[in-house]
């Protein structure tokens, strides 16, 4: 029960931040983007907590993170906006975009915005849920800083 109290909170700390990101960025939003960004900050979160090596450097997580952000706005494309024709976004009109769902500029976006999201995770476990203390590696795998 602990746990699902715990990813209910990243869920909804995550999925506001993406809806306000959202409406910042393009000024509006849409309910199914608060899920996308609840669901997606609960598994960036999730890449250190689970990975095969104590404190993955913060570069190899944004790369994964950029990777699973990527990867669930194309699901969430398909379902939502060809499948069920909501057309919550189209990136048809950028380069290198596929099926106009995802393209490499917002790939690029998350990459870089995926730091303050790990980050974010790591404090929110420590200070709310208890959890170790974040340490960070930020690129090679023998350095290691606070």
């Amino acid at each position: 029960m602990r746990h699902i109290k715990k990813y209910l909170v990243l869920l909804i700390i995550g999925g506001n931040l993406y809806y306000i990101l959202e409406v910042l960025w393009r000024g509006y939003s849409h309910f199914t983007m608060f899920m996308l960004g609840g669901i997606c900050f609960i598994l960036v979160g999730l890449i250190n907590e689970i990975s095969i090596t104590s404190n993955m450097p913060l570069i190899i997580q944004q790369f994964i993170a950029a990777i699973i952000i990527t990867s669930l706005e194309l699901v969430f494309g398909l379902v939502f906006n060809i499948w069920l024709g909501l057309n919550i976004w189209d990136y048809s009109s950028l380069r290198f975009n596929f099926m106009g769902q995802i393209c490499l500029m917002f790939s690029i976006l998350w990459f870089f915005l995926s730091l303050p999201a790990i980050l974010l995770d790591d404090y929110l476990r420590y200070w709310i849920f208890g959890e170790e203390k974040p340490e960070y590696r930020y690129i090679g795998f023998n350095r290691k800083r606070v």
